[in-house]
C-alpha cells in the first residue's frame, strides 16, 4: 500500500467524517480549574471565541472543530456507510501523534477551538477505542490542552475504555444510527442494538456519578453529556417513529441531543437502500419537532403519531396550532407561560420577555413585536391590548398564508 502524506490523509479522513452530524459543542465548560494533572495554569486552547465555523451551539456560538476520523478502514459492512469494508473508497489512517499534532497546530493558527474524533473499527472495538483515548489523553496531559474534545465511543469497547474516554472528553456520543432496531439488524447485522443501549446506559451512570457534588472533590472533570445520531430516510421509519425513538433516548439515557442526518446515497450501495436523498426539509422539521419536545413542553404524540410523517409545508408548532384552532387566539396579557410557548411565532426568550414586560403595562402588538422581533407568524394566534385577529384564526386560507410567509422567510 502506498504511503500517504499528511495532507492527503487529512483530505480523506475529514471528508469521511462529514456524515456524522453529532459534533456540536454546546455545554462545554472551560477547563481552567481542572483537578489532577494539567489542572492549573493557562494551558492551551479554549472553548470560547470564534474561528472557522464547523458547528453551532444552541446559544448561537460558532464552534470551530477539527472533525476527522482516526481511520476510515473498518471491519464492518454496514450497508449505509461509505466506509464499510466492501466499499471501494480511498483509505487512510492517522497515527495518534499525527492527530495530536494536527489539533495543536490548527488551534495555534486559530483555525479551530477543539477536536471531534471518530473512527472506523479496526482490529477490535477495544483496539480502536484505546487509540482514540490515547489521542485525548495526550492532548490533555502531555500538552495541557483546554479546548473542546468530543470522542465517538465504540459501543463494543470495554466499559473501562469508555470511562477513560469520559475523563478526557467534554462530550461523548454513541451513534444508534437507525430509528428501528430491526432496520439496524438488516442493514448492519454486525452491530448489536442492545449492546449500543447498554453502552449508553453505562455512560449515563458514569456522567451522573461524576456530576454528584459529594463525589467531585479531587476527581478529574468528566464528560458532561452524551449525544447520538439517527439517519433519516435509509429505512422505512416514519417521522413519528423517529421522534418516538428520540423521546425514549432522552428519557432513558438523558441524552443532551439527538442529531438527525438525512441519508445520503453512496456509491455501490445495496439495492435495499433508497436511491435518492430524502428532502432536507424533512431533516429540518425533525429538528424543529425535537426542539418542541425538549424546550416547549410538547410530547411526541402531540406533534406526530408513530407511523405518520410531519407536515413539510409548515413548522410542527404551527401544524399543531392549526389542528387546535379552538385554543386560539390567546391573550398575551393573561395567558400562562405554557400556553404562550405553544403559540406559533413565540420562542422561549420572547415568552419570557412578554411575561416580564406585562408586569409593567398592558402589551400592544407593537410591544410584542419589540420584545419578540417579529409578529408575522404570531398575529393570527394572539390578542393584545390593541389587536385581535378576528376571522384570521378561522379563515380557510390561514395555512396557505402561513406557508407563503415561511417560504419567503427562507430567502
Amino acid at each position: 500500500m502506498a504511503v500517504l502524506d499528511l495532507k492527503r490523509k487529512l483530505a480523506i479522513l475529514s471528508d469521511a467524517a462529514k456524515y456524522d452530524a453529532s459534533c456540536a459543542s454546546s455545554g462545554a465548560e472551560k477547563r481552567n480549574s481542572l483537578s489532577g494533572p494539567g489542572g492549573r495554569g493557562k494551558g492551551v486552547g479554549s472553548t470560547e471565541g470564534m474561528g472557522i465555523c464547523h458547528a453551532y451551539a444552541p446559544d448561537g456560538r460558532c464552534i470551530s472543530l477539527l472533525k476527522i476520523l482516526l481511520t476510515n478502514f473498518c471491519i464492518y459492512d454496514c450497508a449505509y456507510c461509505i466506509n464499510r469494508v466492501s466499499s471501494n473508497t480511498p483509505r487512510a489512517r492517522f497515527t495518534v501523534k499525527e492527530v495530536v499534532d494536527l489539533t495543536l497546530n490548527f488551534y495555534k493558527r486559530n483555525y479551530i477551538e477543539g477536536l471531534f474524533l471518530s473512527s472506523g473499527v479496526i482490529q477490535t472495538g477495544d483496539y480502536t477505542m484505546e487509540e482514540m483515548v490515547r489521542v485525548a489523553k495526550s492532548l490533555r496531559l502531555d500538552h495541557d490542552f483546554r479546548g473542546y474534545i468530543h470522542l465517538k465511543l465504540i459501543p463494543e469497547a470495554s466499559p473501562e475504555l469508555a470511562a477513560q474516554a469520559g475523563l478526557y472528553a467534554d462530550r461523548v456520543s454513541i451513534n444508534i444510527e437507525l430509528p428501528q432496531d430491526e432496520s439496524l439488524t438488516i442493514l448492519a447485522p454486525e452491530k448489536d442494538p442492545a449492546g449500543i443501549k447498554r453502552a449508553m446506559g453505562r455512560m449515563r451512570l458514569s456522567i451522573e456519578d461524576h456530576a454528584d457534588p459529594a463525589k467531585k472533590a479531587g476527581r478529574r472533570k468528566f464528560a458532561t453529556s452524551q449525544s447520538t445520531q439517527l439517519i433519516v430516510g435509509a429505512d422505512a421509519a416514519r417521522d413519528g417513529d423517529i421522534l418516538a425513538r428520540s423521546a425514549n433516548l432522552y428519557g432513558a439515557y438523558k441524552l443532551r441531543r439527538v442529531y438527525y442526518s438525512a441519508f445520503s446515497p453512496i456509491p455501490d450501495a445495496a439495492s435495499r437502500l433508497p436511491s435518492m436523498r430524502p428532502p432536507l426539509m424533512r431533516e429540518h422539521r425533525l429538528y424543529q419537532a425535537d426542539w418542541l419536545m425538549r424546550f416547549y413542553g410538547f410530547t411526541q404524540g402531540e406533534i406526530v403519531e408513530p407511523g405518520e410523517d410531519l407536515d413539510l409545508t409548515v413548522d410542527p408548532k404551527t401544524a399543531w396550532a392549526l389542528r387546535h384552532r379552538g385554543d386560539f387566539p390567546v391573550d398575551v396579557n393573561s395567558a400562562d407561560r405554557d400556553t404562550l410557548l405553544r403559540t406559533p411565532g413565540l420562542g422561549t426568550r420572547g415568552v419570557d420577555r412578554i411575561l416580564a414586560a406585562r408586569r409593567l403595562t398592558r402589551l400592544t402588538l407593537a410591544d410584542v413585536k419589540r420584545v419578540c422581533g417579529s409578529t408575522k407568524r404570531a398575529q393570527p394566534f394572539i390578542v393584545t391590548a390593541d389587536w385581535t385577529p378576528g376571522g384570521l384564526t378561522d379563515g380557510g386560507g390561514l395555512k396557505a398564508n402561513l406557508v407563503a410567509a415561511e417560504q419567503l422567510s427562507l430567502f
